[in-house]
């Protein structure tokens, strides 16, 4: 494995989607990227230049054409379908730009379904975690609430103590403040980043955000990373 010391490393990794027309859409091309263990990771790029595909890589939701994909030393592409369901459930959180939260769930629901989903922590203590989280991001009092009762701004910190529950090794975040305005944008970022800081959590996070590229330990433009988008310059 490259980068040994590395949380997150892809070798040669390439992603093609294909077309109708029996030829095939190449949308990345990455020769080699790590990210640290413990690091804060911007990403930035233009629309379409394939930074939520390579978040999907990187949670093993998305196959590569080409190349390997490690976490923390395991290659997970060379798991089978259900144990790198499982891998991910255990060690990756995600956060989706459009929370993706169950709406017939409560908060608290919501956060210990993630739980459910993998034997990191005893059932016995899925409630009690999920209320730990909820209420260190200020939801103490909407818990029982469901996304519909909740601001954007509090369905989003159900979102991440969705993807925090199983005290994951990476995070992945994709323009997880794009849909809130700017005070709460910044309050929710200033909250994710501590909780996640504390913990010492592998972070990559896409986002034009200003206050998420500022605090950052480095920032990515997809140009510099994916070979594609360097040979249409």
């Amino acid at each position: 494995m490259p980068h040994t010391h590395a949380a997150v490393a892809l070798d040669r990794v390439t992603k093609s989607f294909p077309l109708g027309n029996r030829s095939d859409l190449e949308v990345l091309n990455i020769a080699d990227l790590a990210l640290p263990a413990g690091s804060y990771t911007v990403l930035r790029g233009p629309s379409g230049s394939g930074k939520t595909t390579l978040l999907n890589l990187i949670a093993g939701i998305t196959a590569p054409t080409a190349g390997k994909v490690w976490l923390h030393g395991t290659e997970i592409f060379a798991l089978s379908e259900p144990d790198r369901d499982r891998f991910r459930a255990a060690h990756v959180g995600y956060i989706f730009q459009t929370f993706n939260l169950f709406a017939a769930f409560t908060a608290l629901e919501n956060v210990m379904f993630a739980m459910m989903c993998t034997s990191k922590l005893p059932r016995h203590r899925h409630r009690q975690r999920a209320e730990e989280i909820l209420v260190t991001l200020g939801l103490r009092r909407r818990l029982a609430h469901k996304p519909h009762q909740l601001s954007r701004g509090e369905q989003q910190r159900v979102a991440i103590a969705r993807a925090l529950a199983n005290d994951p090794l990476v995070v992945l975040a994709d323009e997880p403040c794009a849909s809130l305005d700017p005070k709460t944008a910044r309050a929710v970022l200033a909250e994710f980043l501590t909780l996640c800081r504390e913990q010492r959590r592998t972070l990559l996070v896409v986002s034009h955000d200003e206050a998420a590229l500022t605090e950052a330990d480095r920032v990515l433009d997809m140009a510099a990373i994916n070979r594609l988008i360097v040979a249409s310059v």
